[in-house]
């Protein structure tokens, strides 16, 4: 197959990418995604099938709780590579499609005197509040916003579902098209890789193999904190998310909350043969809780510098001592004993995530993590009282993994000619604004040349 651009992955940086191209051009585009299409993922993810929940059109977003944070200071390092300026300006044209392809207008912040009264509080507790701007689609939205975007490019572009990309093909120093496990695919202007966390560890491999240069991110552990919903609402209510960090005392690391799901519920998340734990919110249904990480950044130098296998080992003892996810109660855990189903079932939350095993994580999580988290939930209860309450419940272990960051420049090449690398699988970003954004920049840089 012969085409102008060959984009893998179907995540938000290679929908992005394509939209772009296909609306300002008449290039001939291949998208080549491993996963299946979005209704035949969610019949898959009805049948167990792991991998249908982070591959597939949409990504591992698809499933997600659908946050669009519009503030540039969260969501990746996209700014890094182009600057604020025009970072700031590629979200404003990321939101407006989204909303073209149903994302809401209304979006959640604080107002201005709201924000300086919470950020004066948050001080005093030891903590730092990042005002943010999101734009919530909700779980049960996200998917109908993704089959908007499918429906403008299926009769523009050829997407092909279920179908790996192998390797590279890279000729006197440029690259020119992909080995799939159909056959080749060439491209006449350029490839763009797009293949997302699930495919990171695969992208990591094309790098040394082209010698491509590249370092690691840090992995963020921790714990999924649910708590009642009012304990939560003076940072949920106007904002629907209060990004909060803190610098523990013992061991000076940075500890910040992350993903916070006012009325939603704890789930799970598939990961590469790990089951880790996440948070969802609804548009049209709501519980009486409110869950969000507690994340601790973890990187290394020498001689370990495998933050991602150490985060591996992690979830995998989790897995192991739980047979998947482990709960446990605040108060058992600040007294030494592990959960009981007897003893969760005394908490004034009933967790959402059913499956859980009442546990102990002192017996996963390392003591320098876990005494970390301990004290943030504690900085986080004098900001709102009742955070570390008899209704507070942690579900562990929640990992993310950030890809390893590669050498590109303003546009996202690489240092081979004709290959871009763009969204979370490159170190990119960590969420879907940057992440469309970064397919923007690859495309418009393609559309210049």
């Amino acid at each position: 197959m012969n085409v102008d651009v060959v984009i893998v992955g179907a995540g938000p940086a290679g929908i992005f990418a394509a939209l772009e191209l296909a609306r300002n051009s008449d290039l001939q585009i291949v998208v080549c995604e491993r996963g299946k299409s979005l209704d035949r993922r969610e019949e898959a993810i009805r049948q167990h099938e792991r991998e249908a929940w982070t591959s597939g059109w949409g990504g591992a977003g698809a499933f997600s709780d659908g946050k669009l944070t519009l503030s540039p200071e969260v969501g990746g390092w996209l700014g890094d590579f182009v600057g604020e300026r025009r970072l700031a300006e590629l979200i404003d044209d990321v939101d407006r499609v989204w909303r073209e392809h149903g994302a809401p207008d209304e979006v959640a912040a604080m107002e201005p005197g709201e924000g300086r009264e919470l950020s004066e509080r948050a001080a005093l507790a030891g903590l730092s509040y990042v005002p943010q701007r999101i734009r919530h689609i909700g779980s049960d939205n996200t998917p109908q916003v993704l089959s908007a975007f499918f429906a403008e490019l299926e009769n523009r572009v050829q997407v092909l579902f279920g179908r790996r990309v192998l390797e590279l093909i890279v000729r006197d120093g440029r690259c020119v098209g992909v080995t799939t496990d159909d056959g080749e695919i060439l491209a006449r202007r350029a490839v763009i890789l797009a293949p997302g966390r699930q495919g990171s560890s695969w992208l990591q491999q094309q790098a040394k193999s082209a010698g491509l240069g590249y370092r690691n991110n840090a992995v963020d552990i921790g714990v999924r904190v649910e708590v009642p919903a009012a304990v939560a609402a003076p940072l949920t209510d106007h904002a629907h998310e209060a990004k909060l960090i803190y610098h523990s005392r013992r061991f000076d690391n940075r500890v910040r909350t992350f993903c916070m799901n006012p009325y939603g519920e704890v789930v799970t998340e598939h990961y590469d043969g790990l089951l880790t734990v996440n948070g969802h919110s609804y548009k049209r249904r709501k519980t009486e809780a409110t869950n969000f990480a507690i994340l601790v950044s973890t990187a290394f130098t020498e001689p370990f510098d495998d933050p991602i296998g150490y985060g591996r080992a992690i979830a995998t003892l989790a897995n192991l001592l739980a047979g998947g996810v482990m709960v446990q109660r605040w108060v058992d855990l600040q007294r030494g004993r592990r959960s009981t189903p007897e003893r969760i079932a005394r908490s004034l939350v009933a967790p959402t995530l059913t499956e859980a095993t009442p546990g102990d994580l002192s017996f996963v999580l390392p003591y320098r993590h876990l005494a970390n988290i301990m004290e943030m939930l504690e900085a986080l209860d004098q900001l709102c009282p009742g955070m570390t309450g008899p209704g507070t419940l942690l579900y562990g272990v929640e990992v993310k993994f950030y890809s390893v960051r590669f050498d590109l420049d303003e546009q996202l090449r690489s240092a081979i000619d004709g290959l871009y690398i763009v969204g979370d699988g490159a170190g990119v970003s960590r969420g879907l604004v940057q992440s469309s954004a970064s397919g923007l920049v690859a495309a418009r840089s393609i559309l210049s040349a």
